[in-house]
């Protein structure tokens, strides 16, 4: 192990959204930082994998939308572009071996079921407005939220299993885990943290209302460009030692020291830390449970977006096969047409277990039924998953199952000693999103001066 270096004001763990945003501003700020990443790479769970030829696509985070403030600010501050996601004509549905092709929001479905799923999206958009975002513990009703999963209560509202299997398909999508897995309290808190469901689902005046050009984690590249002598790349923290005034933080074979520490890393990822003394108790068991989310992203690109020539968005949605989710991820110019689908929740647990070639087959065969079979014929196909990743585990973020809201999340923000977590599973608004890890890492530092000052 070599000689501790002098000690800094604060060392950042994790590069990604969280703690280059905490770095940013502590340099703003004129503090001695250094910024500690695993990967060999800033980004975090945003990576935009770029190919030869320009083209490229976002394998984790993507999309920015309305109330998205702090990732549009930096974005801005950056000089990143963004554009409207493509939504321009129909979208499609898949359902008991139908290919339906529908205008607007609102999917072909038999009348009772709509209208049961409608009341059922209402109703939650209700109940999420009660939620205390702050301390969600302190929500009206939070124990009984927190004693169910949202399947039980999807269960309790909609008596039509077509209005329950195209919720669940929503759910999926928002969550990346099935409804069984989350707590409702974690789902009403998820759901009033991004303004209300119809948000977190829609493109249009949606959380999925615009890409950047360039990619995701352009903005990332360029914030890191201007303080890249702080960062250490291959540098996972092995251990953070609190001793007297100063933290010492173990990476890779050196020592590091500062006056504080801003931990970024998904909370799972913490518990392959050793933290002296050992983390209270509370806190230790909050970060056994809260696991990642399970989502794969596949990727077909063509020369062209040939299914806005059959007057078709790139949408679709259906409760059969691995993906059930496609989003038109075109580059701005439609240069390219790049095809995107979401294998979310258990269907990602299963397409895990596949071969490439298997994987590529099951991808291919869901997008030429939902656009013809000109799809199974891409230029390039890819596909990614963040479960596999040793610095993430999981996307989109980590989840609270039922109980884990109303007996530990009181720690979940609480630093402990000169230890203050950021993070997206750690911010209030846009909780899960990158906006959210933007968020985490300005109230992290803000703690830090709060404390120093």
């Amino acid at each position: 192990m070599s000689e501790a270096t002098p000690p800094y004001d604060v060392i950042v763990i994790g590069a990604g959204y969280a703690g280059l945003t905490a770095t940013h501003e502590l340099r703003k700020a004129e503090k001695n930082v250094l910024l500690l990443e695993a990967r060999e790479r800033v980004g975090g769970r945003v990576w935009t994998k770029r190919f030869d030829d320009g083209s490229y696509v976002d394998l984790g985070g993507t999309w920015v939308g309305p109330t998205q403030d702090r990732l549009y600010a930096l974005a801005r501050e950056f000089s990143v572009e963004t554009f409207r996601t493509f939504d321009e004509g129909k979208s499609t549905q898949f359902f008991r071996g139908q290919v339906k092709r529908y205008k607007g929001l609102i999917p072909p479905l038999p009348i009772g079921a709509l209208l049961s799923l409608d009341a059922a999206i209402k109703k939650m958009n209700k109940l999420s407005k009660t939620v205390n975002l702050a301390e969600p513990w302190k929500t009206p009703n939070a124990a009984l939220f927190d004693s169910m999963t949202l399947a039980t209560w999807m269960n309790q509202q909609m008596r039509f299993d077509v209005a329950r299997q195209f919720f669940k398909i929503a759910a999926e999508a928002i969550w990346a885990a099935d409804p069984a897995e989350i707590s409702m309290l974690h789902a009403l808190f998820y759901t009033k943290s991004g303004r209300d469901l119809d948000t977190l689902m829609n493109i249009k005046n949606g959380a999925q209302e615009e890409r950047f050009v360039g990619g995701a984690q352009t903005t990332a590249d360029r914030m890191a460009a201007t303080f890249w002598d702080r960062i250490v790349f291959n540098a996972p923290v092995k251990a953070i030692v609190q001793e007297g005034e100063l933290v010492t933080v173990i990476a890779g074979t050196k020592t590091y020291q500062a006056k504080r520490v801003i931990v970024t890393v998904p909370p799972t990822l913490q518990n392959r830390i050793n933290f002296q003394p050992l983390l209270p108790t509370q806190r230790a068991q909050l970060i056994q449970r809260m696991p990642m989310g399970s989502v794969w992203k596949c990727y077909a690109i063509y020369e062209k977006p040939f299914w806005r020539e059959q007057g078709l968005n790139g949408l679709a949605a259906t409760p059969d096969g691995h993906i059930t989710v496609t989003f038109d991820n075109s580059p701005k110019d439609g240069s390219q047409g790049v095809m995107m689908g979401f294998v979310l929740g258990n269907q990602a647990k299963e397409f895990s277990g596949l071969s490439d070639e298997d994987r590529k087959l099951s991808a291919l065969h869901s997008f030429a039924t939902f656009f013809g079979q000109e799809a199974l014929k891409p230029v390039r196909y890819l596909d990614h998953s963040f479960m596999d990743e040793e610095w993430s585990r999981g996307c989109y973020a980590g989840l609270m199952g039922p109980g884990v809201w109303t007996t530990l999340g009181t720690t979940l923000r609480q630093p402990v000693g000169q230890i203050h977590w950021a993070g997206t599973e750690t911010s209030d608004i846009w909780n899960g999103y990158i906006d959210g890890a933007v968020r985490s890492g300005e109230r992290a530092v803000k703690e830090c001066m709060m404390y120093d000052a």
